[in-house]
């Protein structure tokens, strides 16, 4: 059952916006993009706008959001158009399940052509060259909302929706079941970048993307965070939290072999005992019910799923308004938002 989160405030205080000013006019296509600071920061803006967004009515007044999506969504399109409107910009969806963007135009042309009519783009692709591409022939910020190595701005939802629920980041142990997706692989910067701890349990046919886990080792170990890379579910003993995803990615068909691979970590309610009683369950959704999650654990009271996908629009709110520089030093936010701020300082 998802839960309601206490966001009130009983005061608002000026936010130190050095960090979030340094990322205007950058782009986001991995979460090793950010610092842990900046992570630190955006996390703090994104709670002071889930609290009260008055204070931040009209910042994006004359700003124009273009999002172009290969792969069907619902979660990221819809927290990315209402959460832009909301601040007071305008948005226009390019739908490319049809066509892929490059297909009728080079990625750079397609690029140089969006850049003179909005001020960033958000894209969901099926090859993360495709970001790069548009990264390199933009003079405006380019945003991943999917591709097949990354998805950060579900991690950036996730690492709030853990504060939420009392989860440091820097002391956390997360725990994941299933494929070592791009998910997968975002969430294990994050425990990277911030510190933590993180125990990846697959089968050794599915593990992330060896190349990445190497590059991600190497953050690991300059933060004195953990990453193990293992095949027994045992070892997600006293985790803070239990994350799957889906065993198939949209544009995967036919993997009864992956499938059966993967059937000893479907998470049930005897893989979450083995967490403990406090570990909370997290999916980034859709969920294949009965597949990599049964009913039991995605709607009991362990699961804080919905809080993950409501803060989809707050965290990407944030990082909208670091990269187009929307966030005026006068602006008042929430006292509960400086505290983690100052905390993970």
């Amino acid at each position: 059952m998802a839960r309601n989160i206490d966001c009130s405030i009983s005061d608002a205080r000026p936010l130190d916006t050095r960090c979030l000013e340094a990322l205007r006019g950058r782009s986001i296509l991995r979460l090793t993009d950010l610092s842990a600071a900046e992570i630190t920061s955006l996390l703090a803006l994104a709670r002071a706008l889930k609290a009260d967004y008055s204070a931040f009515r009209g910042a994006l007044a004359q700003r124009a959001l273009v999002m172009l999506f290969e792969k069907p969504s619902l979660r990221t399109r819809v927290s990315f158009e209402i959460g832009f409107q909301k601040l007071g910009g305008c948005v226009t969806f390019l739908d490319h399940r049809n066509e892929p963007i490059g297909a009728r135009e080079p990625v750079g042309d397609y690029g140089r052509n969006l850049e003179r009519w909005c001020d960033v783009i958000v894209a969901r692709v099926f090859r993360h060259e495709t970001l790069t591409g548009l990264r390199d022939n933009c003079r405006v910020p380019i945003v991943n909302a999917l591709s097949e190595i990354a998805h950060p701005c579900q991690a950036l939802a996730d690492a709030q929706t853990l504060l939420e629920h009392g989860i440091e980041l820097e002391s956390m142990h997360l725990a994941w079941l299933g494929d070592g997706n791009n998910v997968c692989l975002s969430l294990m910067e994050l425990a990277a970048i911030m510190g933590g701890r993180m125990t990846v349990v697959t089968p050794a046919s599915h593990r992330p993307c060896a190349k990445l886990a190497a590059e991600i080792d190497a953050i690991a170990a300059r933060s004195g965070a953990t990453i193990t890379l293992t095949d027994d579910p045992a070892a997600i003993r006293g985790a803070h939290a239990v994350y799957t995803d889906a065993w198939i990615s949209m544009g995967q068909k036919d993997c009864p072999d992956k499938i059966a691979a993967l059937r000893k970590l479907t998470v049930t309610p005897e893989i979450m005992k083995i967490a403990g009683p406090h570990a909370r369950f997290m999916h980034c959704l859709p969920a294949h019910r009965g597949e990599e999650v049964v009913d039991a654990v995605i709607d009991g009271p362990q699961s804080i799923v919905y809080d993950e996908a409501e803060n989809r629009m707050h965290a990407q709110n944030a990082l909208l308004l670091a990269l187009l520089g929307a966030i005026p030093s006068s602006r008042g936010v929430p006292a509960n938002a400086v505290e983690i701020l100052t905390h993970h300082r």
